[in-house]
């Protein structure tokens, strides 16, 4: 895979990831690179929702020692967690 694809997938995964916050959270999805946590999009309980739906729609599990969350502090970081999950990583 080109790192031209490489980039046009992370890009879909942050679509994706976006998307899934926009529905979890209610809220309109900001740029991928946005702190979450300092912005006040997502708090414990969202955080907690979205690790839900992270399992439930995509099939992510996330087991509590491993739980970082500077994994989930951007879209685009979550995106990258996600990735490497489904990489078996």
């Amino acid at each position: 895979m080109s790192a031209f694809d490489v980039g046009r997938e992370a890009a879909a995964d942050q679509r994706r990831i976006g998307a899934l916050l926009g529905e979890v959270l209610n809220v309109a999805p900001p740029a991928a690179d946005v702190d979450l946590f300092a912005t006040g999009v997502l708090d414990s309980l969202g955080l907690v929702e979205l690790l839900v739906q992270l399992e439930q729609r995509i099939g992510v599990r996330v087991e509590m020692e491993e739980l970082d969350v500077d994994a989930f502090r951007t879209i685009a970081s979550i995106a990258a967690f996600v990735a490497r999950k489904q990489d078996g990583g």
